[in-house]
C-alpha cells in the first residue's frame, strides 16, 4: 500500500508538472546532475540566468543550491520584441531609481503654449499653425513613449501676459514655448526664472532676455551674427576661387554690411577680387571673370529682378566662353525663387547661406505635409520657412533633449539626438549669467548632378 501511494504520489507531481509546464509554456523541464549550475544550465538552453531564475523563483532565494535530482522549468528563448520591451522597462526603471519619480525624465513633460492662437490676422493663423506642428510633434514623441501634457494659452499682441500667467498649469511647466510680442517678454522671463520653467523665444524678438536669464533659450539670430556666419562659411568654402562682387544698382538693399564686411575679410587674407556692374557692356562684365580660376558670383542685393537680370549676363558669358568656371553665393532669401531659378541654382553651383531649409522633396517632410492635411482639412501656408515644420522641429528638439537630459538640458551640440526636417538648433551659452543662443547655419549647396546637399556649420 506504500508502495502505491508513493507511486500515486510520484504520479500525481509528475502530471501537476506538465499541466504546469502546458500552462506556463515551458519549453523543458530539466534534471538536474551531480556537477549542473544555474549558468551551465542557462548557457545549454541559450537563454540569460535572469530568464532562468525568472521560471524557477525558489533561484533567488537567499542561499539557494542546485542539487542533483532537482527539477528546472526551461523556459522559450524571448523573442526580439519581448527582450527590446524587457530592456526598455528596466531602462525606466533604472532611469526612476535614478533620478525619482518627480523628475521631467521620469513623467509627461509638462508644455505651455503662450502666443497668439487666434485667425484674426496673420500672426495668429501663423502662430496656430506653429502649434499645430508642436501637437504633432507630441504625437510622434507618445508612439515612442514620450508622454505629453500641453496647455495652450491665446496671448494676442494687445494682452497683458501677466493675467495670463496666473491661470491655473502656467506655474506648473517645465517648458514654455513664447511671446511672440516684445512686450511681453521681460514679464514671461521673470516668472520663468521664480518657476524655474525653460523658455523658447522661437522667433524674433527684441530685448536682451537671453542675456540675463538662464532659462531662456533665444531661437532667433541677429542679422549681424549670420553675416559673420556667412562671412565665415565664404572663406573657408571658397579658399581658391577669384571672387566678384557685382553691384546690382539696388538702392533699397541692406546687403552692403555683408559684401563690405566680406572685402575686408579678403583684403586681409591678400585675396584679389574684381567689382563690376550690372549695367556693364558684356565685354567689360566679362573682363571682371577669370579664366584660369573658379569664379564665385556675389551680388549686393537679394532681390529677384536683379538676380535674374545677373544671371543673364552670366549666360551670355558662358555662351562665348563655355570653359569659364562659376559658382553664385547668394543669399536665405534666394529660397523663395527657386522654382523660376533652379535649374541655374543648379547650372552655377549656387550656395545659399540660411538658418533654414524646407526641402520639398524630402520623403518624411512629404509626409508630414500629408500627416497635417489629414489633421487639419488644409494644406500648410505657403510661407518660408514653414511655421507647422518650424513647431514640429523645434517641439522635437526641447521635448527629448528634456525626456533624455532633463533640467539639465542646454540644447548643445552634442546634446542634440533629434535629425530636424527643416530647421536645425544648435545652442550655445549667452555668458555668465545668461541663457542660451541658437547659432545653428548651414549652406544649401545646388549641385550640377541635381542634387542638393546642405552643409551644417
Amino acid at each position: 500500500m506504500i508502495k502505491l501511494r508513493s507511486i500515486l504520489l510520484c504520479l500525481s507531481l509528475s502530471l501537476c508538472m506538465v499541466s504546469w509546464s502546458q500552462t506556463t509554456q515551458w519549453r523543458d523541464i530539466y534534471k538536474a546532475k551531480k556537477k549542473d549550475t544555474v549558468f551551465g544550465i542557462a548557457k545549454k538552453y541559450n537563454i540569460s540566468m535572469v530568464d532562468l531564475m525568472e521560471a524557477n523563483p525558489e533561484m533567488k532565494k537567499e542561499g539557494y543550491e542546485l542539487k542533483k535530482g532537482d527539477m528546472v522549468f526551461i523556459p522559450y528563448e524571448k523573442t526580439e520584441e519581448q527582450k527590446a520591451e524587457e530592456a526598455k522597462k528596466a531602462a525606466e526603471a533604472e532611469r526612476l531609481k535614478l533620478y525619482g519619480a518627480n523628475d521631467v525624465r521620469n513623467r509627461a513633460i509638462r508644455v505651455g503654449v503662450m502666443l497668439p492662437l487666434h485667425n484674426i490676422d496673420g500672426d495668429g493663423r501663423r502662430m496656430v499653425e506653429y502649434y499645430r506642428g508642436i501637437l504633432m510633434a507630441c504625437e510622434t514623441l507618445k508612439a515612442e513613449g514620450i508622454s505629453t501634457d500641453i496647455h495652450a494659452w491665446n496671448v494676442p499682441i494687445d494682452a497683458d501676459i501677466r493675467q495670463t500667467l496666473l491661470e491655473k498649469d502656467a506655474d506648473n511647466c517645465d517648458i514654455i514655448f513664447g511671446p511672440l510680442y516684445t512686450k511681453q517678454t521681460n514679464a514671461l522671463s521673470d516668472f520663468c526664472r521664480t518657476y524655474n520653467i525653460k523658455m523658447v523665444i522661437p522667433f524674433s524678438i527684441q530685448g536682451d532676455a537671453v542675456l540675463t536669464n538662464p532659462n531662456v533659450f533665444q531661437v532667433y539670430q541677429s542679422p549681424t551674427n549670420l553675416n559673420d556666419d556667412a562671412i565665415k562659411a565664404f572663406m573657408e568654402r571658397f579658399p581658391s576661387h577669384h571672387p566678384i562682387f557685382v553691384d546690382c544698382n539696388d538702392s533699397t538693399s541692406q546687403k552692403g554690411v555683408f559684401t563690405s564686411g566680406l572685402r575686408k575679410q579678403l583684403d586681409g587674407k591678400g585675396v584679389k577680387y574684381s567689382i563690376t556692374n550690372l549695367k556693364s557692356p558684356d565685354e567689360a562684365f566679362s573682363r571682371a571673370f577669370s579664366a584660369t580660376q573658379p569664379n564665385v558670383v556675389i551680388l549686393n542685393t537679394g532681390r529677384s529682378p536683379q538676380l535674374n537680370a545677373t544671371l543673364a549676363k552670366i549666360n551670355t558669358l558662358i555662351a562665348a566662353n563655355p570653359n569659364v568656371n562659376i559658382s553664385l553665393y547668394g543669399y536665405t532669401e534666394w529660397l523663395m525663387y527657386t522654382k523660376v531659378y533652379n535649374n541655374y541654382f543648379h547650372k552655377y553651383e549656387t550656395y545659399i547661406p540660411t538658418t533654414f531649409y524646407y526641402n520639398a522633396e524630402s520623403a518624411k517632410t512629404q509626409q508630414l505635409e500629408r500627416n497635417y492635411k489629414q489633421w487639419f482639412k488644409g494644406d500648410m501656408m505657403t510661407a518660408l520657412p514653414r511655421f507647422a515644420i518650424t513647431g514640429y522641429d523645434q517641439a522635437n528638439f526641447f521635448l527629448r533633449g528634456l525626456h533624455q537630459y532633463g533640467k539639465d538640458f542646454k540644447g548643445t551640440k552634442d546634446q542634440n539626438a533629434y535629425a530636424h526636417l527643416q530647421t536645425p538648433l544648435n545652442f550655445k551659452s549667452a555668458g555668465a549669467t545668461g541663457g542660451m543662443q541658437n547659432e545653428a547655419f548651414m549652406l544649401v549647396h545646388y549641385m550640377k548632378n541635381g542634387n542638393i546637399e546642405s552643409i551644417n556649420y
